[in-house]
């Protein structure tokens, strides 16, 4: 397998989103799945709006999207951190990437130094000198530019995970494809108060 280089993510451009996000007050309808999205007083995401234009795809991806952020999932946040804000850095989704890094990187245990290697570095970086961070970011890299994993690294990430765990993360890296991916063509605009690519 060839190496993955180090990301470069590029800005998304921001005019007018391609698909709106609902604005209140919402439909019935939509109304109800955003309440489940985004329980509380809070604003729904961009996203989960946008999503909502569609409220059987809004219902689909907030059952897989609660389970991949919920305790039911195999790996802790720090490891699920580290795959979703990698993932989102290769794909060049700033709004997601924005999103995770200020709801979870600090509960995740990130440091500056790992957030912005996560963005414009690589495991081999001197902020990770734990083995477990370092294929997490490889099978990342390796997934992105080659869509699969060769047997050493399959072997390194199995000795770190069980196999059920490294279903999970390889299930959790391919939605957050398919997150980034909707996020970018969309060209949704960041959240307030969340950090851009240039911010790190």
């Amino acid at each position: 397998m060839t190496s993955t280089p180090t990301p470069t993510p590029r800005p998304t451009p921001t005019p007018t989103p391609r698909v709106p996000p609902l604005e209140a007050p919402y439909p019935p309808d939509a109304d109800a799945v955003l309440r489940r999205m985004m329980p509380g007083d809070e604003r729904p995401l961009a996203l989960f709006r946008t999503l909502a234009r569609s409220v059987p795809l809004a219902e689909a991806a907030h059952g897989w999207g609660a389970y991949q952020l919920s305790r039911r999932l195999g790996v802790g946040v720090r490891e699920r951190e580290i795959v979703i804000d990698r993932t989102c850095a290769l794909c060049g989704s700033a709004y997601e990437w924005g999103v995770h890094v200020a709801r979870f990187a600090t509960r995740a245990g990130l440091t500056d130094a790992q957030i912005s290697s996560l963005t414009h570095g690589s495991s081999a970086d001197p902020c990770w000198t734990d083995e477990r961070d370092r294929v997490l970011l490889d099978m990342t890299d390796a997934l992105h530019a080659e869509h699969d994993l060769d047997d050493a690294l399959w072997d390194r990430l199995t000795a770190e995970f069980t196999r059920e765990q490294a279903l999970e993360l390889l299930m959790l890296c391919g939605w957050y494809h398919a997150i980034s991916f909707t996020a970018r063509v969309t060209r949704l605009a960041p959240e307030p108060g969340a950090p851009s690519f240039g911010d790190v």
